[in-house]
């Protein structure tokens, strides 16, 4: 059995998420496709938890291979988890700051002793870490409140806290006239969208290095799939089905380089952002210890799948501040 994990749920806890290429091989059941012939079963593992959950059933051996933000992967591997990296799953995932409808809240700097919800232990911690810092302000300067995604909006419409950070699953609740966005990471400094990455046990990759490269290989083509414009609607359609609506997430991605965002090299700006998340979460108090990330990385079964499928210059390799190398 290969036991693949992911950070999330769908909208009333369905076991689908949208949003990333790697989440069409569980929509599209290519994953599952592509191992039955071998008689090998493949479980599919959604954690309402997200990130600390995804950790969780890690360090209790119970997953192979997951997608994870690039928080959680972090304090993981700092915490000890012997776990390596092995593609860039997104890139610049912009987070949103949401507050009910009639809230005088109007951007950032309003934050200061209010109450505002986040999950604890992921990518949007870091995330709202970051802008807070941006604006002045630290987690120590408003009243974190520990909720995940379901919970925060339902808080928000009950006006049970004063405003959350999240994804583009709150886009829905502006949609309905309970909550309004006043900040957004588009258009702001680049350092602060979260990034995720492909993860997977030592254990497991020395074990069965074949079974990871039939995935790797099926993450690439997935990837090369969602950059083609053709595919967009379905993309979309497809995503939809985690609850989060069509609207909301081609909202998301408008003036994107989807292409680019669904890139999953490890180039000098994944890296960088790595580097950089392994920094942060050491200065903002999120992880004791920092570890090299370079070596943590394993190249082998991305550039092979890459070579295998021709795709060697399909996507444009970033340097570390986000522009194309020549």
């Amino acid at each position: 059995m290969i036991r693949v994990g992911v950070p999330g749920v769908g909208v009333g806890n369905r076991p689908v998420t949208g949003g990333s290429f790697f989440s069409l091989l569980h929509l599209q059941g290519s994953l599952v496709e592509e191992f039955k012939k071998d008689g090998i079963e493949v479980k599919w593992n959604f954690f309402r938890g997200a990130g600390p959950a995804v950790n969780e059933a890690v360090a209790n051996n119970l997953l192979d291979i997951w997608t994870h933000g690039h928080l959680p992967s972090v304090v993981g591997r700092a915490s000890g988890l012997k776990t390596r990296l092995l593609g860039s799953a997104s890139r610049r995932g912009h987070a949103y700051l949401v507050v009910p409808s009639d809230s005088p809240i109007n951007g950032v700097k309003d934050l200061r002793g209010k109450k505002v919800a986040f999950a604890k232990g992921t990518a949007t911690q870091l995330s709202a870490n970051r802008i807070l810092e941006g604006h002045g302000l630290t987690e120590k300067d408003i009243r974190s409140i520990n909720m995940d995604t379901s919970t925060s909006k339902a808080a928000l419409a009950t006006k049970d806290i004063d405003a959350a950070f999240g994804g583009t699953d709150f886009l829905s609740l502006r949609d309905q006239g309970i909550a309004k966005i006043v900040y957004t990471t588009k258009g702001d400094s680049p350092t602060y969208p979260s990034n995720s990455g492909i993860i997977a046990r030592e254990d497991f990759i020395n074990e069965h290095p074949e079974i990871v490269q039939r995935i790797l290989t099926l993450a690439v083509k997935s990837s090369a799939w969602v950059a083609d414009e053709k595919n967009r609607n379905q993309v979309f359609q497809l995503w939809s089905k985690s609850g989060t609506p069509y609207a909301n997430y081609k909202e998301a991605q408008q003036g994107e380089d989807m292409k680019q965002n669904a890139s999953p090299l490890l180039d000098e700006y994944v890296i960088a952002r790595y580097k950089s998340a392994v920094a942060d979460s050491k200065k903002f108090g999120l992880i004791r210890s920092t570890f090299d990330v370079e070596p943590w990385t394993d190249r082998r079964f991305l550039n092979r799948a890459l070579k295998d499928l021709g795709l060697e210059r399909f996507w444009a390799e970033w340097d570390a501040n986000g522009k194309a190398k020549g």
